[in-house]
């Protein structure tokens, strides 16, 4: 419930779909911000005492976001996507995707409920990330974003 990692993959893959066309490339060891499931799980247990989701990164050792794209924008190539809408708030991947080659379109917002137990997290990732929200607030009535592709 603290991450809005699933809600962000069923909202992608129904946004893809009734659109008729796209693609969503999931990239494996991209968990936590690219610092993998199990160390995932420690720096919720520096949560759990009190630290935001970047400190909890930098208490453990790790990079804040330590995920790359190259190997998404690959993938698309490969595919014969020549250039991508790209379905994000955070805008470090759309710069990430640009500096790989691949020419962005637009960002799309991919709206999912902000609720009590991801709250805090998505503020801090707004505040600490430039994320992009829809009001800058978190609200209950208000939307986050991750990635997924979708070409044009």
């Amino acid at each position: 419930m603290r991450c809005d990692c699933q809600p962000q993959l069923e909202t992608a893959m129904a946004r893809v779909a009734r659109e008729g066309r796209g693609v969503i490339v999931y990239l494996r060891g991209h968990e936590g911000r690219g610092i993998g499931l199990l160390e995932k799980l420690r720096a919720y247990a520096l949560q759990d005492e009190g630290a935001d989701t970047v400190e909890a990164n930098l208490r453990l050792g790790l990079p804040v976001d330590g995920r790359d794209y190259g190997v998404g924008v690959a993938m698309l190539r490969d595919l014969g996507v020549c250039s991508v809408r790209l379905m994000t708030n955070n805008p470090r991947k759309v710069e990430q995707v640009l500096r790989s080659g691949l020419p962005v379109n637009e960002r799309v917002p991919l709206l999912t409920p902000v609720h009590e137990a991801n709250r805090a997290y998505l503020r801090t990732k707004q505040l600490m990330l430039g994320h992009q929200l829809l009001d800058g607030e978190p609200k209950a009535q208000n939307m986050h974003v991750n990635a997924a592709f979708a070409p044009r």
